[in-house]
């Protein structure tokens, strides 16, 4: 059949429509951001309240409560009754700090003070290069979170959360059969590192992170499998626990520039037990002009820390400059995908 002059029955809008859908988004952002802080989503767990009744238990005025989760509403996120009355939905469900995955810590963290003013100066990032933290703050976002520890915490909230999706769908996607022990490098607070040996119960693991965060995973989900877990504190820059069968880094590459994430991976490569593996769980950007999040992903690395999303051959080059071979590529049910490297 000739499609070549049919009209679709739902054609695109307007282009200004467009754009102003998309340049409202961050008010939909902000407003989610908001809930998520007041714990909303937690409120509402065992049934509908009315916006009065919430704003008693929030300290909110209820005004200005209602006029916020009303706006949620009209998103899909809670939905709106008679008399004010609101319920859950399943995206505001996934918002509750109790939710398996639980996405509270990252809609806190988009709405925090130094996550907006990164992004607002988004044009110095593009004209310079550098990243928009540190012209903001005078220093990298990591020096500052070592100054702020509040917004420390609210960033480790954040990958925690990140974790809750990413950890099943690597589990999923990887056979990680023929690999007895493994290095989570930079893995927070071990949620990735504990679904991984829950999963693989004859899998010996090592969670390496600076001291401060080792504290909050000794109480967190790596406490049922300490008696073959190691907790072990440094930075990885200056050295890596030696002798595992593979080296695993969610979300560490993509904060780095190149010449950072060589250095890191030759010391991955000097470390690992002959055959073993590289897993590196990121975004890998695609080519096309569709929707990619890994794009946008891709500019907050720039705003941030520096860092950014890789191509396959981006990935591949920066393996090969380190003494590993990029041997596939294994997409997974979240946005990422798991690259792999052998021994080169």
């Amino acid at each position: 059949m000739n499609t070549e002059n049919q009209t679709s029955s739902n054609p695109a809008p307007p282009a200004h429509v467009g754009i102003l859908q998309m340049v409202n988004g961050a008010y939909i952002a902000g407003a989610i951001s908001c809930l998520a802080q007041l714990a909303v989503p937690d409120l509402l767990e065992n049934g509908s309240k009315s916006a009065d009744e919430l704003a008693a238990q929030t300290g909110a005025r209820p005004d200005a409560l209602y006029r916020l989760m009303r706006a949620t509403a009209s998103v899909g996120v809670l939905a709106e009754g008679a008399d004010k009355m609101f319920s859950q939905t399943p995206m505001s469900a996934v918002l509750r700090t109790n939710a398996r995955p639980s996405l509270r810590g990252l809609a806190i963290m988009t709405g925090r003070e130094w996550h907006g003013r990164g992004w607002s100066r988004l044009e110095h990032c593009v004209r310079t290069g550098k990243p928009s933290i540190d012209e903001i703050y005078g220093m990298p976002i990591f020096e500052y979170f070592k100054h702020n520890p509040e917004e420390a915490r609210v960033f480790d909230e954040a990958m925690t959360a990140l974790s809750s999706i990413d950890g099943p769908a690597v589990a999923d996607a990887y056979d990680f059969s023929d690999i007895q022990s493994i290095v989570d490098v930079a893995g927070g607070r071990g949620l990735l590192l504990a679904t991984l040996m829950e999963r693989n119960p004859h899998l010996k693991g090592t969670l390496y992170e600076m001291s401060h965060v080792l504290e909050g995973a000794r109480t967190g989900a790596l406490k049922v499998h300490m008696d073959r877990c190691a907790l072990s504190s440094g930075d990885m820059f200056d050295s890596v626990p030696s002798g595992a069968d593979a080296y695993l880094m969610k979300h560490i590459i993509h904060d780095w520039p190149d010449e950072a994430c060589v250095n890191l991976l030759k010391a991955c490569r000097q470390g690992v037990n002959p055959g073993g593996k590289l897993l590196i769980v990121d975004c890998v950007i695609q080519p096309g002009n569709g929707f990619s999040p890994a794009k946008f992903l891709d500019l907050q690395m720039l705003i941030f820390p520096s860092g950014r999303e890789r191509t396959e051959v981006e990935f591949r080059n920066l393996l090969e400059a380190s003494g590993w071979k990029l041997s596939r590529i294994i997409p997974t049910a979240a946005a990422d995908s798991i690259v792999e490297g052998v021994p080169a």
